[in-house]
């Protein structure tokens, strides 16, 4: 193992850890050590590790409109995975299995945020992005939770049933 590729392994296991603080109920000590680790890598640090750490440091914050920053900025960082150059496709390839859930976690952002044509948006890539999910845990989550939107945001008070935009009207 390279020095870079243990320094890399660090790094996300410090990720991991503040995601278990996170998990464990500890919000501020996680979005503490989440933030200690973006200053560290910045906005042009690894994409990978920018939409690793974005991801979960939007899920730490108590402000709806701060959510949607973070999780913007990890859908950033997840597009420049996907438009990087790689000898190996495999990474790319991999990628494709957090979409559904970064649009998701954007639809839940703009839904909180009373957005819902917005959100409906990313509720619709999430959907269409579901498909590179596997039949598991993880991938029946996610689409169960898409699922679980959609109806929400169909019956929305004051709106009523709406139809999403890969649906005809």
């Amino acid at each position: 193992m390279t020095e870079q590729e243990a320094s890399e392994d660090a790094l996300m296991t410090r990720i991991g850890q503040a995601v278990i603080l996170l998990h464990a109920g500890d919000r501020e000590e996680a979005r503490n050590r989440l933030g200690e680790i973006w200053s560290e890598i910045g906005e042009e640090g690894d994409a990978l590790h920018r939409c690793t750490l974005a991801h979960y440091m939007a899920d730490a914050q108590d402000d709806p409109a701060d959510e949607l920053a973070w999780d913007l900025r990890a859908l950033t960082a997840a597009d420049g995975i996907r438009d990087t150059p790689c000898a190996e496709p495999a990474p790319h390839l991999a990628m494709r299995v957090f979409y559904p859930s970064l649009h998701l976690s954007l639809a839940a952002d703009y839904a909180k945020l009373r957005r819902p044509e917005a959100a409906r948006v990313h509720l619709a890539r999430a959907r269409a992005a579901a498909g590179a999910l596997s039949d598991d845990g993880y991938g029946n989550g996610v689409r169960a939770a898409i699922a679980r939107l959609e109806r929400r945001l169909a019956t929305e008070p004051g709106e009523g049933p709406r139809p999403f935009p890969e649906q005809s009207p």
